[in-house]
């Protein structure tokens, strides 16, 4: 895989989502992720309110969500419309970055919550990827995130390239980042494995 190639998985794969913001928030703005975002403040220590990023905000659905709880949220995404929004439904600081180009303050954050976001990195890039979001937490800080769950396919599906690390996969990469696995369940809760077709975990950073 070239830089070529990464330029272009970026671009296209905004694309998609700047092209099709829209009807992205009507399809997912009354999707329930409370138990996500739950097990992410249950497992940050300390006292609130926390200091958090949602990592790949969308529209803004949850950013106001934590940030309605009384937390200091910031927002994070490449797509133009999708920060633009986020902005505008949450009223919280929203910062346009590429997930392929991040600038990330050192030790900045509780926790970071990536849901449903860091399968669109590429295996090659992940490991750096997590590395700079394991920096931007403060030691003891909390990752969260949210995958489509698979047997490690990686490819362009739907317009988006996307990457379906199975259990075992997705606790190497995380691990070697330096991260300490809390918990992980799979979603939607109450369902036979075979339609709870999304992986969540939660980390923590080693001091």
């Amino acid at each position: 895989m070239t830089l070529r190639d990464l330029d272009q998985i970026t671009e296209l794969t905004l694309d998609h989502y700047d092209r099709r913001a829209e009807a992205f928030w009507r399809g997912t703005y009354d999707h329930d992720v409370s138990q996500n975002i739950a097990t992410l403040l249950n497992h940050i220590e300390g006292e609130p309110p926390f200091t958090l990023l949602d990592f790949g905000c969308g529209p803004g659905r949850d950013l106001k969500v934590l940030a309605a709880r009384g937390h200091i949220a910031i927002g994070l995404d490449g797509a133009p419309s999708f920060v633009a929004m986020a902005r505008a439904h949450s009223g919280c600081e929203v910062w346009q970055q590429d997930f392929l180009a991040l600038d990330l303050p050192a030790a900045r954050f509780d926790g970071v919550f990536a849901n449903a976001t860091l399968f669109h990195v590429p295996s090659r890039e992940l490991p750096r990827v997590l590395q700079e979001l394991h920096a931007c937490l403060k030691p003891g800080g909390v990752l969260f995130s949210s995958n489509p769950h698979g047997h490690n396919e990686e490819g362009w599906n739907r317009g988006c390239y996307c990457v379906y690390h199975d259990l075992e996969a997705w606790r190497r990469f995380v691990s070697a980042a330096g991260f300490v696995e809390l918990t992980h369940y799979y979603r939607p809760p109450g369902l036979p494995r075979e339609r709870q077709p999304w992986l969540a975990s939660a980390w923590r950073r080693q001091a």
